[in-house]
C-alpha cells in the first residue's frame, strides 16, 4: 500500500523539529555529569570562601597576667660628675704643656706649668732681703736684751730704753714682711705649676705653649682654663619636672637612662637631688638623677631619656594598648565574630594596660584590624600575638 507523499513530509517536518531538543538534553545529562564528578576538595574551598567572604582580618592577644608599672618619661642632657677648669692662679707665659685632650690622668699629676725665670729671682732677691732682715733683728734682739738688764738696774734712763724698743719693734716688722715676701714668692711658684686635683680625663686643650694667661681677666675660651678636667666615672642628668609629677618622686628613686648610642642598654641610677621650690620663670621643679658610668660608656653634653618608676602592681590583667578603643572599650574575637565590650582601666606602661574590670584571662581582644570593626561584625583570625 503506498503512503500518501502529504504523510511523508509532515513525518519529515516533525522529526527535524525534534532534533535540537534532543541535543539540549544530552548537553544538560553532559553538563550534571562533569557537575557531579568534581573533585571534593574544590567543593571545600568553594564553600570556604563563601562562609569567609567579607570577614575582617584580625589579630588577636591573649589576656594575661603580669607586673604592670606606671613611669614618668623625661628627656636632660647628660654632665659629668665634676668639671673644672685648669687655671694658674697668677699671670704668666705657659711654657708646657704635660697632657692631650682626652689623656686619662690621676690626681695631683703634673698637668702645665708657667714660665716661672721671674717668679725664681722675685723668690731669690726676697731670700736674700730675708737674711739682711733677719741680722737686723738678731742685732736688735740682743741690744733689747742688754737693755732689759740695764734697765732693772736703773743704768740707763728711759729714753735709752724707748729708742732701743723702737728700734727693736720695726726690725721685727721687717723680719716680718721679709719673710712675708719670701712666702709670696714660693706661693707664687707653687700656683705656676698646674696639677690634677682629682683622676679624671682631659676635656678639652684650650691653650698652647706661648699663650699669656691672666686669671683675673677670665679664660681663654668660652670653656675656660688652660685645660678642661671632667670626671664622668659617675654622670648627672637635670630634668624638669610639673608640679603634680614632683610629689611622686622622691631621693633614692631608682632610675634608668636610655641614650640612642645604645638602643639596647639601659643604665641605673638614683635620684640625688629633688628641689622643694620651682623655679620662678618655668615653674618646674629641678630633678638630679645620678647614674654609675664605669666604663665610660655614657659622654658629657649628650641626650638622654630617663624613667621613673612612680607605680606597680603585679600580677594583674594586661592587654596592649592599641587593643583599647577611645579609652573605653576593646573587641573579643568569639565565634568568628567580633563582640564589643567596655572595660575599666588601671595603671598604664608604654606597651599595656591593666585591667580592673570587663575582660577575662585567657580571652582573645583584638588589637589589629579592629578601627572600623561593629558589634557582631564576622572576623577571621590571622594571628595570635604574644
Amino acid at each position: 500500500m503506498r503512503e500518501h507523499p502529504e504523510r511523508n513530509r509532515q513525518r519529515g517536518r516533525i522529526h527535524m523539529r525534534n532534533i535540537p531538543v534532543a541535543l539540549c538534553g544530552i548537553a544538560m545529562a553532559a553538563g550534571l555529569g562533569l557537575w557531579s564528578c568534581a573533585p571534593p576538595q574544590q567543593e571545600e574551598k568553594q564553600t570556604v570562601a563563601e562562609a569567609t567572604y567579607g570577614a575582617a582580618q584580625v589579630s588577636v592577644f591573649e589576656v594575661r597576667r603580669q607586673k604592670v608599672s606606671e613611669k614618668l618619661f623625661y628627656t636632660g642632657l647628660i654632665e659629668a660628675r665634676d668639671k673644672t677648669a685648669i687655671n694658674p692662679e697668677i699671670g704668666g707665659r705657659i711654657a708646657r704643656i704635660y697632657v692631650e685632650s682626652g689623656d686619662r690622668v690621676r690626681k695631683d699629676q703634673l698637668l702645665a706649668e708657667l714660665d716661672t725665670r721671674s717668679i725664681r729671682l722675685q723668690l731669690e732677691q726676697a731670700e736674700a732681703a730675708q737674711a739682711v732682715a733677719q741680722a737686723a733683728h738678731n742685732d736688735a734682739a740682743r741690744n733689747m736684751e742688754r737693755m732689759e738688764r740695764l734697765k732693772k738696774e736703773n743704768a740707763v734712763s728711759d729714753q735709752q730704753y724707748e729708742q732701743i724698743r723702737l728700734a727693736f719693734e720695726s726690725a721685727d716688722a721687717q723680719l716680718k714682711q721679709a719673710r712675708a715676701a719670701v712666702n709670696l714668692a714660693r706661693y707664687s711658684l707653687d700656683v705656676s705649676i698646674m696639677k690634677a686635683p682629682y683622676a679624671g680625663i682631659i676635656g678639652a686643650r684650650n691653650a698652647e705653649v706661648g699663650d699669656v694667661v691672666n686669671p683675673m681677666m677670665g679664660g681663654l675660651t668660652a670653656g675656660g682654663g688652660v685645660l678642661t678636667l671632667m670626671d664622668f666615672s659617675q654622670v648627672k642628668i637635670r630634668i624638669e619636672v610639673s608640679q603634680d609629677d614632683v610629689v611622686r618622686i622622691r631621693r633614692g628613686q631608682p632610675a634608668l637612662l636610655a641614650v640612642s648610642s645604645y638602643p639596647d642598654r639601659r643604665f641605673e641610677g638614683l635620684v640625688s637631688v629633688v628641689n622643694l621650690a620651682a623655679d620662678p620663670v618655668t615653674k618646674k621643679f629641678l630633678v638630679e638623677v645620678r647614674v654609675d658610668n664605669p666604663d665610660l660608656a655614657l659622654r658629657p653634653n649628650t641626650f638622654g631619656d630617663i624613667s621613673l618608676e612612680v607605680s606597680s602592681h603585679e600580677n594583674t590583667l594586661v592587654i596592649p594598648q592599641m587593643a583599647v578603643l577611645e579609652n573605653s572599650y576593646v573587641f573579643v574575637a568569639r565565634d568568628g565574630r567580633a563582640a564589643r565590650r567596655e572595660v575599666s582601666i588601671g595603671l598604664e606602661d608604654v606597651d599595656y594596660l591593666e585591667i580592673l574590670d570587663g575582660l577575662a584571662e585567657g580571652e582573645s581582644v583584638i588589637v589589629e584590624g579592629n578601627y572600623g570593626l561593629e558589634d557582631g561584625a564576622r572576623i577571621e583570625v590571622k594571628e595570635v600575638t604574644k
